[in-house]
């Protein structure tokens, strides 16, 4: 398969390359800055591009990728720091700016480039550096500059190696995805137009060889990612294929009937449902830290699916839908980061269950897993759905977790999922979901003081989950949620709606 391979230094940017490179039907895959030459070799690549980073060449110690990698014969683009890695490897001068770039400059491009082609003279792009070359190595050609750095793009065609200083990758810079098409298409020669679907075959054929005759098992939470991984897996190997679906007692009002219509009845796979609920409730009573819920939650779930394995014989493998992003991170050349809370996912499984792990979607961002699923034939339905945590109503319910605050809110989540459908608003929003709140409010309900619980309504927009913003609702769909949750649900007597970006806060209140 061709394919273009990404050396990540540690930029925020580096994943943005391989989607804008997706997204243009070029197949790629992101590697660490210090991969050696030799496993670069093995995969063969059309191309190579250096991402950006937040080191500086000029200091001691700045990452640097195997010498060899631009001496290859293999076209090189270096991207922001790998530009400037370029300029300095190849005997050209980097200093530290005298005044860094941030956000958008103008870019007037010089003579003719075939990076620029298809490329207005003059656009805007996107720049986040503190150095900048000085003085091109000898042999390249400036091929772009701005007021405040005149090399802002240089190449030498003999040598097959280019560079930019801004970030083609960033929706902010004008025809970023024509330069960097330019780059696979023209430059590297990429003929091939890559889709998820084209390596359906092929996978499969990849899960039927390693699994043989074994058993393979699955824990299936209905999600995008679990349920395009198990109907892949079963496309594979069939009955061989067997689903534990746990229902914690922490789920939506209609998830567990509609794991039953959709993986028994439509696919007709070996699904086992087991109900935990009673387990999950009594070790979350009195609990009301989010971290201790969290945790409680995650151990519960592994101690009930490894038990429920167990009783399967013959199982050797495990099926996950671990995605692409999940595979950069653990390979990840950033630093050590806060942690603002546990991840939402609790179904991570321990290696030390001994099964072989089976994991179809490895080099899939999340899109390109829904785009693989229509082909598989999920319904929308499924593909499509609002990100739900793996805690469930748990982080949700604020405060202590009982039977009865959960049923409060399910009914007023229900209202909510129904009315931003009924509007037409679904496609529009990334998450949207209902919060009860560990506090009462008086009010007035037939002529008689209440004073019952409030509700929560949080509904954002976003891309990636990384930042989001909240949704301008049209003030009628807010009435009418309003309206039926005070009017439906017993026990709450008030609605309010969170307007919060994220940052400062979290998708999720806990």
């Amino acid at each position: 398969m061709e394919q273009i391979l990404i050396l990540d230094f540690g930029s925020q940017y580096t994943q943005l390359i391989a989607r804008r490179l997706r997204g243009l039907r070029v197949y790629c895959e992101i590697l660490p800055f210090r991969t050696p030459v030799e496993e670069i070799l093995s995969r063969s690549p059309k191309g190579i591009i250096l991402s950006g980073g937040p080191s500086s060449v000029c200091d001691a110690g700045a990452p640097v990728p195997d010498p060899a990698v631009l001496s290859l014969g293999i076209p090189v683009l270096g991207i922001c720091y790998g530009m400037q890695l370029i300029a300095r490897e190849m005997g050209g001068r980097v200093h530290k700016a005298l005044k860094r770039e941030y956000g958008l400059s103008k870019l007037k491009v010089r003579g003719t480039s075939v990076l620029f082609r298809g490329v207005p003279k003059n656009l805007d792009v996107w720049m986040s550096h503190g150095d900048e070359v000085k003085a091109a190595p000898y042999g390249f050609r400036v091929t772009a500059g701005t007021h405040d750095v005149p090399i802002a793009a240089m190449e030498c065609v003999d040598r097959g190696l280019y560079s930019v200083q801004f970030h083609p990758e960033v929706q902010h810079t004008a025809s970023g995805a024509r330069i960097l098409e330019n780059f696979a298409r023209r430059v590297c020669g990429c003929k091939e137009r890559w889709t998820p679907a084209s390596f359906l075959a092929g996978t499969v054929a990849g899960i039927k060889k390693r699994v043989g005759k074994e058993a393979v098992i699955c824990a299936l939470s209905g999600g995008v990612d679990s349920s395009v991984a198990a109907v892949l897996a079963h496309r594979a190997v069939g009955r061989k294929l067997h689903c534990i679906f746990v229902d914690t007692g922490l789920l939506r009002i209609g998830d567990r009937e509609r794991m039953t219509e959709i993986f028994r009845k439509k696919f007709r796979f070996n699904l086992k449902i087991v109900d935990a609920s009673k387990l999950f409730l009594g070790r979350l009573r009195g609990v009301v830290s989010p971290e201790r819920k969290r945790k409680i939650i995650g151990r519960t779930f592994i101690e009930v699916f490894e038990s429920e394995a167990k009783k399967l014989k013959g199982a050797g493998f495990l099926v996950q839908g671990t995605l692409y992003p999940d595979v950069i991170e653990s390979v990840s050349v950033k630093g050590p980061s806060a942690v603002i809370k546990s991840h939402h996912n609790v179904g991570g499984l321990p290696k030390k269950m001994g099964f072989g792990l089976v994991e179809p979607l490895r080099f899939l961002f999340k899109d390109e897993a829904r785009e693989l699923g229509r082909s598989l034939g999920i319904p929308e339905a499924i593909l499509m759905q609002h990100p739900f945590p793996g805690p469930g109503l748990a982080i949700r319910v604020l405060g202590c977790v009982t039977g009865e605050r959960l049923a409060v809110l399910g009914k007023a989540d229900l209202i909510l999922r129904e009315e931003i459908l009924a509007f037409g608003w679904y496609p529009k929003i990334w998450q949207a979901f209902c919060v009860l709140l560990p506090v009462r409010t008086v009010g007035v309900m037939g002529d008689e003081r209440s004073y019952e619980n409030v509700i929560a309504v949080r509904c954002v927009g976003s891309t990636d989950g990384m930042t989001a913003d909240w949704s301008r609702l049209p003030y009628e769909l807010m009435r009418r949620v309003s309206a039926r949750i005070v009017g439906e649900v017993r026990g709450v007597n008030r609605v309010v709606y969170d307007i919060t970006s994220k940052p400062p806060a979290t998708i999720e209140w806990e």
